[in-house]
């Protein structure tokens, strides 16, 4: 009895596996350019832009279609990839450590936030989290240039509460604004 659990268990592991790697291959650039077209990654990096006029953070927007092979057979988790795309992207690498990666990942309809220490110990995992849920209702209507703009604004705002630039201070650009589509 214990064997067939166990049989069982494995196929459904395997079928799983295979499920997701059908569903990430699936997905490739025309889909991310479909749900994301040019104009709506320029509408998003022009916000960007705007945003880091009033603060020193920055702030980089990730949309991948799809896992790459390797995430997927070692069974990656979304929040993991975005983790790394934070550290491809060099969002960790500003002066005051205040980089925030915005991070969808469209076969499962994922999305993450990951910041670095300076913003983070202000904000915490709540906060991301609300965040979160409010890109979660757009992006379920199919609205994903909507929910990065509204995602793009609630950072906005934690980072100039935290982070604002002073009468006369400007901002270096530290990292690109345009949206990252892979």
């Amino acid at each position: 009895r214990w064997g067939f659990r166990w049989r069982r268990r494995l196929g459904e592991l395997v079928m799983n596996r295979l499920t997701r790697l059908l569903k990430h291959r699936l997905f490739d650039e025309a889909d991310a350019h479909k749900a994301l077209d040019d104009a709506a990654l320029e509408r998003i990096g022009e916000r960007v832009r705007e945003s880091e006029k009033h603060h020193s953070g920055e702030i980089r927007v990730c949309v991948e279609a799809g896992l790459p092979l390797s995430y997927l057979w070692r069974g990656a988790s979304a929040r993991e990839r975005a983790v790394a795309m934070f550290g491809k992207l060099r969002v960790w690498d500003t002066e005051a450590n205040n980089g925030v990666l915005i991070y969808l990942l469209l076969a499962e309809h994922a999305i993450e936030i990951v910041a670095d220490r300076g913003i983070d110990r202000h904000v915490g995992a709540q906060g991301w989290q609300r965040i979160l849920e409010g890109m979660r209702a757009q992006f379920h209507d199919g609205h994903f240039e909507a929910g990065l703009l509204a995602a793009v604004e609630a950072v906005d705002a934690l980072l100039v509460r935290h982070f604002a630039l002073q009468p006369g201070q400007v901002n270096p650009n530290e990292l690109p604004d345009a949206p990252w589509r892979v």
